[in-house]
């Protein structure tokens, strides 16, 4: 097992986190179409991207040099070694926009299946498509599951002693690493409590939230403990315009048994 595996398994409890499908540094194609733009020009192309697994849980798309506008590039004249081997630093110029450092090109010298191959920091470029969909925060992990599922489970939301949602009809989202997530339609939610912020975040797989709330009881507000999503992905549309409410945040009841709130990075 590597050792950035070993230690992140150590810093993150695994009753949190399932074991990952595949150790560090596997290598293996992408069968979709990779594409990405910079300031209003594609970067590149291609049909022929391979997964690398760098780190636990999800891959980072390595793209073959032949697909990439490398006119685009700038060589800084750098090699440096990294666990995939040899790489030889670039930035990325297109039009007045300039990111130096951001661009790793390997040489022959990689591990097998990454010799011209070139890895684009994520944040640098302003949209990442697979196929015609776009794709947020980081590639989708294909040995991730993400279900929407409806449901008549008895589900109630409370903060503090006081009801802010319950429903016979939720929609629950299970996804490969994270607590279930229980979605309640607006209208058996109660939105006169939530305060809206200007909050927004992406996920690789539910798309980009349009709403986030916080609550307000007595002295305390409880930041940003509610979202949803207007226009999800495909495979999620059924939690569309639906609320979900952080579990380890809430206090949530399914069919009368109160749940445990979990531990994981959104804890307050």
């Amino acid at each position: 097992m590597a050792i950035d595996q070993v230690r992140w398994q150590q810093e993150n409890p695994v009753s949190l986190y399932p074991r990952p499908m595949v150790p560090i540094d596997h290598v293996e194609p992408c069968p979709r179409r990779i594409r990405a733009l910079l300031n209003g020009e594609w970067v590149f192309d291609t049909n022929a991207a391979r997964y690398v697994w760098e780190w636990p849980h999800y891959p980072h798309y390595y793209i073959p040099l032949a697909d990439v506008r490398q006119e685009l590039l700038v060589d800084e004249h750098d090699l440096e070694q990294y666990s995939g081997g040899t790489a030889r630093q670039y930035g990325i110029r297109v039009g007045d926009r300039y990111h130096p450092g951001c661009v790793r090109v390997h040489t022959e010298k990689s591990v097998e299946g990454l010799a011209d191959m070139v890895r684009f920091e994520w944040k640098v470029l302003d949209t990442w498509f697979e196929e015609d969909e776009e794709v947020f925060v980081h590639p989708r992990d294909p040995y991730t599951r993400v279900d929407a599922l409806r449901s008549t489970r008895r589900v109630r939301v409370e903060l503090d002693g006081e009801v802010l949602a319950e429903s016979g009809s939720p929609v629950l989202v299970f996804e490969t690493g994270l607590p279930t997530r229980y979605y309640l339609n607006r209208a058996e939610v109660a939105l006169g409590r939530l305060i809206p912020t200007e909050t927004v975040t992406p996920c690789p797989y539910k798309g980009r939230t349009s709403n986030y709330w916080s609550v307000q009881i007595g002295d305390t507000r409880h930041e940003d403990i509610a979202w949803s999503y207007d226009f999800p992905t495909h495979l999620l549309q059924p939690i569309a315009g639906m609320v979900a409410f952080f579990n380890e945040r809430v206090d949530i009841v399914v069919d009368g048994e109160l749940l445990p709130r979990p531990k994981t990075r959104w804890s307050s």
